[in-house]
């Protein structure tokens, strides 16, 4: 649920990154963080237990969409993808607005693909929220190794309920495709947004983002 601050005048949307452990959740928020204007931005914050690991920041849009007078902001999260932190996802799930779901590409994880995504859904359910009722993207990430399974399997493998997933191919340690997903998950919740608060001025524009680097010509085939 976006948060409304009115002495600044802000109101404030989360995206959180989901996916199983060693996906590319926590690439996918450093590089965001390093790409971001530092004035655009908070610093990148670790809430670290002896084992388990949260990272967050915020940060306004090089051109920040204003909705009658209030200028949005974006506070993006990571959870920890291991089995065992399942409390700690939960918690970082409540009032969530938006969500990248981030696959790992390489064959041998798909099983932890499908069975995080299910978490996803579960720990969502026990907020009495339905997947589908929430603005959310898939990553297939690490398109870059050698032994990825193809897209229309993993298309089949996550994508296939009643409610069809924009999904993109990702490198996250490269960049390829980080922005599209983030920008696409934004436009999602904004439209969503403004059609619950019957807000007429929105039209929810793609947000104002970094460039993201051009794709090396030796990885084109894979993305």
């Amino acid at each position: 649920m976006s948060i409304i601050n009115y002495s600044s005048r802000e109101i404030q949307f989360k995206i959180v990154y989901y996916g199983p452990a060693l996906c590319g959740k926590t690439t996918n928020l450093a590089y965001i963080h390093q790409r971001i204007n530092p004035q655009n931005r908070s610093d990148l914050i670790s809430l670290a237990t002896a084992s388990d690991r949260t990272l967050f920041f915020d940060f306004l849009p090089l051109n920040a969409i204003v909705i009658k007078g209030f200028v949005t902001k974006f506070q993006l999260y990571t959870v920890p993808g291991q089995v065992i932190y399942d409390a700690t996802r939960q918690l970082v799930l409540r009032s969530v607005d938006g969500i990248v779901f981030v696959a790992d590409s390489q064959w041998e994880k798909m099983e932890e693909n499908v069975e995080s995504f299910k978490n996803l859904a579960e720990n969502l359910a026990r907020q009495n929220v339905a997947i589908n009722d929430v603005p959310c993207v898939l990553e297939y990430n690490k398109r870059d190794l050698p032994n990825v399974a193809p897209v229309n399997y993993l298309e089949y493998a996550l994508n296939n309920g009643k409610k069809r997933l924009q999904s993109f191919e990702v490198i996250s340690g490269t960049g390829q495709n980080v922005f599209a997903a983030l920008n696409a998950v934004s436009q999602i919740l904004l439209h969503k947004f403004s059609e619950e608060s019957d807000v007429q001025e929105i039209t929810a524009p793609p947000v104002a983002l970094p460039v993201e680097p051009p794709l090396p010509q030796s990885q084109s085939a894979s993305v």
